[in-house]
């Protein structure tokens, strides 16, 4: 599920709570909805809601937490903090990333094409890819696929919550006509995914076994390379997977 999916089905569950009167409340027209850093989501809406509602925060977050999980696509929901609702899909982000995955009508942008140097943030954006898609490559040529496992680095869970965030973002630059919400993304999750590649390498090294860490790992540089390339394309450019 999408951010997008996501607030849908959160309105969804407040209209079914007003209907069958279990709240009083106003049903409002947009959730917002944030990636966390483990790749789940969270919205602050039963705070919103708790004034009209007349009820503690963590009570109306129960309620909604309780017909959420009941919905397809969702793994659980549960009240975090005084009031939030945090909500886990139930396929993991990484299996979830395809080629259709935060694709949206984005107003133009670019970076310069020089200096090739980290200090052009185009550059580090289309070298992340070019990286993704050259770890790909590699794995292919030692035989090793990719899987779903355990990411539990930080710098891969930070990675994960910047991927979660990303059709966010590009809903974000369409509605406000602005790309510098979008570009300014694309900036972290490059930078975010140099950190992993060269920290948390997919590929083993030498002589090294290959384990489950790099099946995961692996799966992640794809959603990486995925998620740039679908950005770039967006933003007008024909991603190179050779820089």
């Amino acid at each position: 599920m999408t951010p997008g999916e996501l607030s849908s089905a959160v309105i969804t569950a407040v209209r079914e709570a007003v209907a069958d009167g279990e709240l009083v409340v106003p049903v409002p027209d947009r959730v917002p909805v944030e990636a966390t850093v483990t790749g789940d989501y969270a919205t602050p809406l039963p705070l919103r809601l708790a004034r009209a509602a007349g009820r503690p925060a963590d009570e109306v977050a129960a309620l909604l937490a309780k017909r959420l999980a009941r919905r397809p696509g969702v793994r659980s929901a549960r009240v975090t903090g005084p009031g939030f609702l945090t909500i886990a899909a139930d396929v993991p982000l990484t299996a979830r990333i395809d080629e259709t995955y935060g694709v949206t009508a984005v107003p133009a942008a670019t970076w310069p094409v020089r200096p090739l140097t980290f200090e052009n943030p185009g550059f580090s954006v289309r070298f992340a890819y070019a990286r993704a898609s050259g770890v790909g490559r590699h794995a292919a040529d030692l035989g090793i696929n990719a899987a779903e496992g355990r990411l539990d680095d930080p710098r891969e869970q930070r990675l994960l919550g910047l991927l979660a965030d990303f059709p966010g973002r590009a809903e974000q630059a369409a509605r406000e006509n602005d790309p510098r919400p979008f570009t300014r993304h694309l900036e972290l999750i490059a930078g975010a995914y140099h950190d992993v590649h060269e920290q948390c390498p997919a590929l083993p090294k030498g002589d090294e076994p290959v384990t489950g860490h790099h099946a995961a790992r692996l799966s992640l540089a794809r959603a990486v390379r995925i998620v740039l390339g679908n950005a770039l394309r967006m933003l007008g450019e024909t991603p190179s997977d050779r820089l």
